[in-house]
């Protein structure tokens, strides 16, 4: 199996290092092509064996599986590259969540799919977000599933909630990290405790909540009403966050949607502007 990968910027460049750090592909099953020159000179000297190729069409030829690892002003000029050359036996998958399998299926004549990763792929674990087109057969999930779930745990959503499952799966690992940014330095100035120490214990914290959560079946609820001892020091902690945090988190998911209908809006009307292109 040829897997190829169209952009090697963060998230291409993750896929690509997670896929061959835990066995899903050897490098020689890797094809890449990407418009930044230093970025293939240095996938070529950390993974040898992959192969690089200047055009995003040749690569599209000769792969069996092709990623878009784009940012959605590059789909119109990766689309025009590409559309001539790839078959229906093919599966390309595109990893920038505004991108829609509506928009993806009338533009190219192979299987489309949507996954989004995480950072927390790169590890091996987190959940990699799955979408299908409608040209996808069970084979098809199957063997994208299988390829993913090395680096994650395969998880299928409804296209309409991409925006707020991406929150929790690709956001999600950021907003955790400035909550505990900011606890950590406050923690710093008021007491003069070491700061790596407390990133420790911050980062054994999360990874033992998440295996309560995961693994041993408690929500979030429950956690909360296991460790808060009623009028305890966790309990009057939570009831500051409470009060503090009251309605922001609305705000936070307001501001996530406002971001995605946004670049949805400048999608639909680039790919509004292919109608010509043949519809397959």
């Amino acid at each position: 199996m040829k897997v190829g990968f169209i952009g090697a910027g963060s998230m291409g460049q993750l896929l690509i290092d997670s896929l061959i750090r835990y066995g899903a592909l050897q490098p020689e099953q890797i094809q890449v092509s990407t418009r930044t020159p230093q970025k293939s000179v240095d996938l070529l000297h950390q993974h040898p064996g992959i192969k690089l190729y200047e055009s995003n069409a040749e690569n599209a030829s000769q792969c069996d599986i092709l990623f878009l690892c784009i940012k959605p002003g590059d789909f119109r000029s990766v689309i025009d590259d590409i559309a001539e050359v790839m078959s229906p036996e093919q599966i390309a998958v595109s990893i920038t969540s505004p991108v829609q399998l509506s928009h993806l299926e009338p533009a190219l004549p192979c299987k489309v799919a949507k996954i989004i990763p995480s950072l927390t792929n790169y590890t091996g674990s987190g959940a990699s977000l799955c979408m299908y087109g409608s040209r996808i057969k069970e084979k098809d999930r199957l063997l994208l599933e299988s390829l993913l779930s090395y680096i994650s745990r395969p998880i299928q959503v409804l296209e309409s909630h991409t925006r707020i499952t991406s929150d929790f799966s690709s956001c999600g690992p950021a907003f955790l990290s400035y909550f505990l940014e900011k606890w950590i330095t406050a923690a710093v100035e008021l007491t003069g405790a070491d700061r790596s120490s407390l990133n420790r214990l911050a980062g054994e914290m999360l990874l033992g909540t998440g295996r309560l959560l995961t693994e041993e079946g408690f929500t979030p609820e429950q956690l909360q009403k296991r460790i808060a001892v009623p009028g305890g020091i966790t309990a009057q902690a939570l009831s500051l966050l409470e009060e503090r945090l009251d309605g922001l988190f609305h705000q936070l998911i307001s501001t996530t949607h406002d971001k995605y209908d946004e670049d949805l809006e400048k999608l639909d009307a680039v790919f509004d502007s292919m109608v010509n292109r043949p519809r397959y």
